[in-house]
């Protein structure tokens, strides 16, 4: 396929405004951290939901990709741009609020570096997961972010090649910035395991 062909994108996978209409929606919830997991649950949900509409964005993105259908380049310049959105500082809205926001966009930074390592395709597809992990918590120990957050992109890397994270190292993952990044893996592995609708070429914009 020519490359000008190739470059002809169809609608935009992610928007300014579909963002503000999801921190529309987290102002309109008042949403306020609970000590009742059921009930926080429910209300968190708006912010799982965010989170998910952005990686299915990738991946239809990446899906593209993967076909011959985007240029590596321009895959690249796409993602860049959905970053810029989800990852710019937001206005204040409430104390409650303004934690999740920032502990969702820790976790879509952790996402969006795994989709970028993947269409780069620097990392080593049959490393061990496993080891990447921990790779990754032993560098955050160390504070050295920038070698932590390479690991956590290849582990996500992988995961968009079919593996998944190691359930038991997941659970012991100590708090702090890796752990909220591997969330974000987290919820691209779900999200393949959920619907494979995001590998199917409609030309509709659905647009919220």
């Amino acid at each position: 396929m020519p490359e000008k062909e190739m470059n002809q994108v169809p609608y935009e996978f992610y928007t300014q405004k579909r963002w503000e209409n999801w921190l529309g929606r987290a102002k309109e919830s008042g949403f306020q951290i609970k000590e009742n997991e059921e009930e926080a649950g429910k209300e968190s949900a708006i912010f799982v939901n965010m989170v998910d509409d952005v990686i299915l964005a990738c991946l239809k993105l990446t899906a593209r990709f993967e076909k011959g259908m985007l240029s590596r380049e321009k895959a690249l310049e796409i993602l860049g741009e959905i970053r810029d959105i989800v990852l710019s500082e937001i206005e204040p809205i409430s104390e409650d609020v303004d934690l999740m926001i920032d502990s969702i966009q820790t976790s879509l930074m952790g996402a969006l570096v795994a989709f970028e390592c993947h269409i780069v395709g620097d990392y080593d597809e049959e490393a061990n997961i496993e080891d990447l992990v921990k790779a990754a918590i032993e560098a955050e120990s160390l504070d050295d972010l920038e070698l932590a957050l390479d690991f956590t992109a290849q582990c996500g890397a992988i995961v968009l090649k079919g593996k998944s994270l190691p359930e038991e190292v997941m659970a012991e993952l100590p708090y702090g910035i890796v752990a909220e990044w591997l969330d974000g893996i987290d919820s691209i592995s779900a999200a393949m395991v959920g619907s494979d609708s995001y590998k199917e070429f409609d030309e509709e914009d659905d647009e919220d």
